[in-house]
């Protein structure tokens, strides 16, 4: 069941606190960003739709990819994008630069996304797993 704030319009996988915030416009969120990050998040949107349907979210910390609840979040530091994503698993991989396991059973996994070039086959096949693992 999705809740969407009356306030903010956000959508949410149950009705709970959150920061009360609209999200932004892709454009919007991109304004005056460097064009990598553009563009590595046209190639994980592009990942994620040819999954099926899915929530983009741009708000001021990053970028949000819902099903019924986040399963995939990019935000940008100083030299890089962090790429996080939920699991039923834990993965093991010297790519990954953060673990966090959650009370749902979930492992929440971070990597740092420095170029397009990062977006290989494996980062790919997690998305897919993260993606179909939110979906039910």
């Amino acid at each position: 069941m999705i809740w969407a704030c009356p306030a903010c319009g956000r959508e949410f996988g149950q009705r709970r606190s959150h920061v009360c915030v609209p999200a932004l416009s892709v454009e919007t969120y991109f304004g005056g960003r460097p064009a990598s990050e553009r563009e590595i998040f046209d190639i994980i949107r592009g990942q994620v739709e040819s999954l099926g349907p899915c929530i983009i979210e741009p708000v001021n910390v990053g970028i949000f990819f819902k099903r019924k609840r986040n399963f995939l979040e990019l935000r940008p530091k100083t030299r890089w994008l962090a790429l996080s994503f939920g699991l039923a698993r834990r993965v093991d991989d010297p790519r990954i630069t953060r673990t966090f396991a959650s009370t749902s059973g979930r492992t929440y996994h971070t990597i740092r996304i420095r170029g397009p070039e990062d977006i290989d086959q494996q980062v790919r096949e997690w998305i897919t797993e993260s993606y179909l693992e939110f979906s039910g």
